[in-house]
């Protein structure tokens, strides 16, 4: 018979509440039992997490997003996620009494997270619908909130109503960059995954003209120690988060053992012609140029091996190809390796159910229609 070790319940700080209500565990566990009985559908995925957490077991069981490889289940253990939480307290300087928004969905670790570092360390939390304009229905200010992209770019003009942003869930856009400069918004783009549980490093994004030298590079929380392997991919050593020594696909330049610039995923590499490409290197210097959205990938091609190309979220326009391919030929920043040997248009990529784009099977569909 399987035997599990004593596991105690974790604390809820005395300062904490939810919607307004003061909760100790008793508060909570009623609050979650009327979530998941008569609340919408964001506010279920909230109770029942809320009882995995004040439940007996040491661990819950979290769904990866699968933007890298095939969604899958693992297990994630309490003790790591109080860890991650009080790192995030200090990194952010977001102590008791932080007032706090949730709008990111609770059955994903991100949202998960927020509503264990607001009951570890005590923070006030409000929930609104997970929408891509979260804070059109909030009308006062808020200490700290997490978003995706798509919920900043959407959230520009009510952004005075949030002190410290963070932005995971995939890489701001250097157009959306720009459109924060100079808010008074702390806005810090964040490094992580499923299995670090959430972020281990970020980086602000919107910083002040003295800082911004340095404002590339992502600084590493407390505890989280980092380095390479053989390439150049990061090595994340984490003990109060992991277990494990935990080996990405991204390929990094380490500055310090606290500090890397992101380059992009290894297994996006392209080899055309003998050259490595790093295609997220090569969007980054797009963006301003392309209004809709897009990726570089590559394509087989008998002389390179594989060929650049640029896939655009759009009904195909003839104009609208000759002009972006004459404007990526004009730009100063991109050479002559990184110009894509084609471009391709589809009305509509492929997404996890997070949002996020699946370039292999988007680039299967290009593929296809190539044969």
């Amino acid at each position: 018979m399987e035997t599990r070790n004593a596991f105690s319940i974790p604390e809820i700080h005395e300062k904490f509440s939810i919607n307004k209500h003061s909760s100790d565990k008793k508060i909570l566990e009623r609050i979650a039992y009327n979530f998941v009985k008569e609340g919408e559908v964001y506010e279920q995925e909230v109770g029942s997490f809320l009882l995995d957490w004040l439940n007996e077991k040491d661990y819950i069981v979290v769904q990866t997003s699968g933007s890298t490889g095939k969604p899958k289940k693992i297990k994630i253990y309490k003790r790591h996620m109080i860890n991650s939480a009080k790192a995030t307290g200090k990194f952010f300087k977001v102590g008791e009494d932080t007032t706090a928004l949730l709008c990111l969905p609770a059955n994903y670790i991100a949202g998960k997270m927020m509503l264990v570092r607001a009951m570890v360390l005590g923070w006030k939390i409000d929930l609104v619908p997970p929408r891509t304009n979260p804070l059109d229905t909030v009308y006062k200010q808020y200490d700290f909130c997490a978003m995706v992209p798509l919920q900043l770019d959407n959230s520009l003009n009510r952004l005075h109503l949030i002190k410290k942003l963070i932005v995971g869930g995939g890489p701001a856009s250097e157009n959306l960059k720009e459109l924060i400069q100079g808010v008074g918004t702390k806005v810090y783009e964040t490094y992580g995954m499923t299995e670090t549980i959430t972020h281990i490093a970020a980086r602000r994004i919107n910083p002040k003209k003295k800082d911004k030298k340095d404002s590339s590079y992502f600084k590493a929380l407390p505890n989280v120690s980092l380095s390479m392997d053989n390439r150049n991919c990061l090595m994340i050593k984490a003990p109060e988060l992991n277990d494990d020594t935990i080996v990405t696909n991204d390929v990094v330049e380490l500055k310090t053992y606290k500090k890397f610039l992101w380059k992009g995923r290894y297994d996006n590499v392209i080899n055309s012609g003998g050259i490595k490409l790093y295609p997220e290197e090569i969007e980054t210097k797009l963006q301003l140029l392309i209004g809709h959205r897009f990726f570089i990938t590559s394509l087989p091609d008998d002389a390179l091996g594989d060929k650049v190309v640029l896939i655009i979220e759009q009904d195909y326009n003839e104009i609208a190809k000759l002009t972006i391919s004459e404007a990526i030929k004009s730009l100063e920043t991109i050479n002559k390796y990184e110009i894509p040997k084609e471009i391709y248009f589809l009305s509509q990529f492929i997404e996890t159910e997070t949002g996020k784009v699946q370039r292999a099977k988007t680039l299967a569909l290009v593929s296809n229609s190539e044969l």
